[in-house]
């Protein structure tokens, strides 16, 4: 199928755009701590059965050792580290410049394929790269005016330097997740290797630091977040980082990266419908510009 790399891009940002109302709604009561380890301890329940049913095998047993390596290794800096970075980003300068910082991701991803991987890319390629990039920061930079608008947060040095971690820990996931995703792989068993290195990461240190029964008695006592949780874990680290395995398993990783940045564009009609926020002419323009880089790159 043509372009099945870059469509399955643009539905990860998708995807992703859908995790981030869940994972919004369930911050009004829980840490991004116990959000993050609930996750993705639904997000392995979740990618056992789906595995089960398509592939007829719970968990991919017969994988390689250097597909193991790779793909656990992903799971951990990007799943597990990368987030947690992310996460501290959006509490110290909040989650508008958090995600413009998360979009440096494709930039760093080029940049490190382009210096360990080999991969070229063509004029066009990094004018549609520059241009969605361009229209990504115009997006999340505009003001809006919502009903539930966040007070104004510091723009603090560590937040920025926080959020600039999360988008090069997602970068280099992404890059290890292709050194394992060789072959025709597929892309849910992909996932559920790079979820279960998160959940055991994550898990550990939550014995070590003496609170795991705290991230669980409170994921029980309030069902309501957990099933916004659940709904988070559904659409991003099950559908949208399977497809995002997918994407760079078949297309160029600077495109693929690329086309993944923009769930700030995708947020656009969400928040206008779901969190009832208006917007004002910069963000249309954005949203312009940046689907103009998409139609570039898949020129």
């Amino acid at each position: 199928m043509q372009y099945l790399g870059e469509t399955a891009a643009l539905f990860t940002s998708f995807c992703w755009s859908l995790s981030a109302v869940g994972f919004s709604m369930a911050g009004k009561k829980f840490d991004s701590t116990t959000i993050n380890r609930v996750r993705v301890s639904l997000a392995f329940i979740a990618l056992l059965v789906f595995n089960q049913v398509l592939y007829g095998q719970a968990f991919p047993i017969n994988a390689s050792s250097d597909r193991f390596f790779w793909l656990m290794l992903s799971g951990v800096i990007g799943l597990a580290l990368g987030d947690f970075f992310l996460f501290r980003s959006y509490q110290l300068v909040g989650p508008r410049i958090g995600l413009l910082l998360l979009s440096l991701a494709p930039v760093y991803s080029a940049i490190i394929a382009w210096l360990f991987l080999g991969e070229q890319l063509a004029t066009r390629e990094v004018i549609g790269i520059i241009v969605t990039l361009g229209g990504i920061a115009w997006v999340v930079m505009s003001g809006s005016k919502s009903k539930i608008d966040e007070p104004t947060q510091k723009h603090s040095s560590t937040g920025i330097l926080y959020g600039c971690i999360a988008a090069l820990g997602q970068s280099i996931g992404i890059v290890l997740s292709r050194q394992g995703m060789y072959g025709q792989f597929p892309p849910f068993a992909g996932s559920l290797i790079r979820i279960t290195a998160a959940v055991l990461f994550l898990w550990v240190v939550a014995i070590f630091q003496r609170t795991a029964n705290k991230t669980i008695q409170s994921s029980i006592s309030d069902l309501r977040s957990t099933g916004w949780v659940s709904f988070g874990a559904l659409f991003g680290p099950v559908i949208g980082v399977s497809a995002s395995l997918l994407a760079i398993q078949n297309s160029n990783l600077g495109v693929a990266s690329t086309l993944m940045a923009l769930p700030p564009v995708f947020m656009l009609p969400i928040s206008y419908f779901f969190f009832k926020e208006r917007f004002g002419w910069q963000s249309v323009a954005g949203t312009i510009l940046a689907i103009a880089g998409v139609g570039i790159l898949l020129t």
